[in-house]
């Protein structure tokens, strides 16, 4: 049964529309600088949490003994 060219055209057209939509919305969630901000949060997240802050900073302490030892050897 053949079908009404102005239904057909009809639903080419919200068709089209819809992938438009879908096409925006996956623009938005890869657009460049939208990742770095989310990255760039998480990370000072998990930066802000006392157990990572005191890790770092004794990493940091050791480093900077080891370079001291070797300078004064």
């Amino acid at each position: 049964m053949a079908r009404d060219p102005d239904t057909i055209e009809r639903e080419i057209e919200q068709a089209r529309d819809a992938l438009a939509g879908s096409l925006d919305a996956l623009g938005d969630r890869a657009n460049p600088k939208r990742l770095v901000d989310s990255g760039r949060r998480s990370i000072q997240s998990t930066l802000a949490e006392p157990r990572v802050r005191y890790a770092l900073i004794a990493v940091g302490v050791v480093i900077v003994a080891a370079v001291l030892r070797r300078m004064f050897r």
